[in-house]
């Protein structure tokens, strides 16, 4: 049977590949996975079994439950100043990368460009080919902290550009957009009339000050479209809720595409969701704590063994050179894997600009944080 061209020219998951050969190993030590490590919090849970028992199974507006709208409009409104209809510019998806999908296939036609800087989430082309659109890439280096030079970002602009993907904070870099590049990137967005699309699903994960984002400067709210969610800072992966912000006739597109394919998110997750902005701020700043603390630990240990490393900001990740030893980034991750036992993520995964790095999280234990970063250590030691 015939499969169309779009999926036979977009290769499987850098991420997901890699893995397989994990599946098929015992006694692994695992950096690679991007998700936290912390159970959902109790009261999270609870609600979503309260709402089951009370006989909350049905399908929700296609947007979405109101009350769940209203709470992240409120939530927006003290994080950007910025008011949010939740009637009409808010939709609650199945988690942020069905957002993205939708947001990319609502404002991109065939042929559009779509700037994306990589080391970057591996989604993002993918989805840009399922549009139909092309992904002009700007490669961003550690020499830079892996953040964009506006000047560049001009230089790459066309008459083509339909959008900018703005990832903040990053993965896999864990960079964070500074207050004037942020700034000027919003410049930019207005100067060109490029929509942004920024994904902020780690916008809780900051240990540096306070997160600078395009949103934060006048006029970007009709010219941007938010993606958040509560899978990272709620570690609510498994409960697939996330939500988009933005001019209502870009949120009415999405929700056309939507209402077709997914419906609406699980009802469950929705009114875990609430109980999530409601009432678990405590939780979600130990969770930052404990990362924060994992963090230091594993940028300290990456440069004192002698492979360079740029100080994430956010997320939970680091992405440290590996070009010393004198391996690619696959070379690398296969023969850690093999020779100790360790799993982490080619750079490579996350588009060219990856090579000669790899990314590794620290949402894990200290004790296996520690336990592999001496099996890394020992395995460095022999080829620099």
């Amino acid at each position: 049977m015939k499969i169309s061209s779009r999926l036979s020219d977009v290769p499987p998951s850098g991420i997901r590949e890699f893995f397989e050969l994990v599946l098929n190993m015992d006694d692994v030590l695992s950096l690679g996975v991007g998700e936290p490590d912390f159970v959902t919090p109790w009261r999270i849970r609870e609600a979503g079994i309260y709402s089951l028992e009370t006989g909350y199974t049905s399908y929700t507006s296609n947007k979405g439950l109101l009350e769940l709208r209203e709470l992240i409009a409120r939530e927006l409104h003290d994080r950007y100043s910025i008011s949010y209809d939740p009637d009409e510019e808010i939709l609650i998806t199945t988690g942020v990368s069905e957002g993205f999908d939708l947001a990319v296939r609502s404002v991109v036609d065939p042929g559009d460009e779509v700037v994306v800087f990589e080391p970057s989430y591996v989604s993002y082309d993918p989805c840009v080919k399922f549009s139909g659109g092309e992904t002009r890439r700007i490669e961003l280096d550690i020499d830079s902290g892996f953040v964009p030079s506006p000047d560049v970002i001009r230089e790459n602009i066309t008459e083509d550009t339909a959008l900018m993907v703005i990832n903040n904070p990053n993965n896999p870099t864990g960079s964070c957009l500074d207050f004037e590049t942020a700034r000027e990137i919003s410049m930019i967005s207005k100067e060109y009339d490029v929509p942004l699309l920024c994904d902020e699903i780690y916008s809780k994960l900051v240990y540096n000050g306070e997160l600078h984002s395009p949103l934060d400067f006048d006029g970007m709210k009709d010219n941007c479209i938010l993606l958040d969610g509560f899978s990272k800072s709620h570690a609510m992966t498994g409960w697939r809720i996330g939500y988009a912000a933005g001019p209502k006739e870009v949120i009415s597109a999405m929700n056309k595409i939507h209402q077709y394919t997914m419906l609406c998110a699980p009802i469950v997750s929705q009114k875990a969701a609430v109980e999530a902005i409601e009432n678990c701020e405590n939780e979600v700043t130990e969770m930052v704590k404990e990362y924060n603390r994992r963090r230091r630990l594993v940028y300290g240990r990456f440069n004192r063994m002698g492979l360079r490393c740029s100080e994430p900001d956010g997320a939970f990740y680091v992405f440290p050179s590996i070009k010393k030893t004198g391996l690619s980034s696959e070379e690398f991750s296969k023969q850690l894997l093999e020779e100790e036992k360790v799993a982490v993520v080619p750079g490579t995964a996350f588009g060219s600009a990856g090579e000669g790095h790899i990314r590794c999280s620290y949402a894990n234990s200290k004790e296996v944080l520690k336990e592999a970063l001496d099996r890394i250590e020992r395995f460095v030691s022999d080829k620099i």
